[in-house]
């Protein structure tokens, strides 16, 4: 009789776990991959996947910074629908990459304008030339050289272009009332970047352009990163500027040294690290040791 009761009372048990794990995997796949974070009350950030999205409400309207892709967009509209009524004034792109734009088909007929410096634009527009997406984008009609700015409820948003970094096209967004700047992929929070030389990327032109940002803004302005390692924040300071400008600096001594040493772009490429490059550790530093290479055969020729 125990050993019926026990086997009755284990299989009870065991078909109760088996239960409880359908509902726990059930609940884990039903919890949405994005997160957003409120750095304040009409401030935030959204992350899933590509660059980071910034977002502000206001009883104007809200503005928008950068698209990730369609999926990615469509979800932060859906929570943005969910926070306010108001519409979409502005959707701005830091610059042209499909992972910070490729979401902008998302807004079409949603949003009133899209803005971008203009060789963002030309970089948009070449990119999906080539790709044949032309259909699937959705293109800045508002464009800026040096400066543009909206005042927009209670914010005043600041585009600001300091010359070629990442791109040839890459934009500052700065909200003057909050502090808080998207610096998109001028910023890479402790990971390696990719560095455009097919969209006019300069890393001595870079270091210049943060040295700028830093003088710019001040020591309390938040800076929204395009992307960082893993366990670094999205949110980064102006010593992480200074830091990122070392960064690329030391990147590229190390690479003028190691040509007139005569190494060849193969062997410099083989470099898992090099030295003064503090926290930026992991995969991908070809990218930047191979950009360098490019940046400085082409003024020996």
């Amino acid at each position: 009789m125990q050993r019926r009761n026990f086997l009755r009372n284990t299989g009870l048990t065991l078909a109760g776990l088996a239960l409880f794990n359908q509902q726990m995997a059930a609940a884990f796949f039903a919890q949405p991959a994005f997160k957003i974070k409120m750095l304040t009350d009409t401030i935030g950030v959204f992350t899933e996947k590509g660059g980071t999205i910034l977002f502000y409400i206001s009883k104007k309207g809200m503005v928008v910074v950068d698209s990730q892709f369609p999926e990615q967009s469509q979800h932060l509209i859906e929570e943005l629908k969910k926070k306010s009524e108001k519409p979409f004034k502005y959707l701005i792109n830091t610059h042209h990459h499909g992972d910070h734009t490729g979401g902008n088909i998302a807004f079409k007929g949603l949003v009133e304008h899209v803005v971008a410096h203009a060789n963002s634009l030309t970089n948009q527009k070449a990119a999906a030339v080539k790709s044949k997406n032309e259909d699937k984008q959705l293109f800045p009609d508002i464009t800026y050289t040096d400066k543009w700015s909206e005042k927009i409820g209670k914010e005043k948003v600041t585009l600001h272009y300091f010359g070629a970094g990442h791109t040839n096209g890459d934009s500052f967004i700065h909200f003057e009332h909050a502090n808080i700047v998207h610096a998109g992929d001028l910023m890479f929070n402790r990971r390696h970047p990719f560095v455009d030389k097919s969209a006019g990327a300069d890393m001595g032109s870079w270091i210049k352009v943060l040295d700028k940002a830093v003088n710019t803004f001040d020591n309390k302005t938040q800076f929204v990163c395009g992307h960082s390692a893993e366990g670094y924040d999205i949110i980064a300071n102006s010593s992480d500027l200074k830091a990122f400008g070392d960064y690329l600096g030391n990147v590229l001594k190390f690479v003028d040294g190691e040509m007139k040493a005569g190494k060849t772009k193969e062997d410099i490429l083989k470099n898992k690290t090099i030295p003064g490059i503090g926290e930026w550790k992991g995969d991908g530093i070809s990218r930047p040791l191979e950009a360098a290479f490019i940046e400085i055969n082409s003024k020996l020729q």
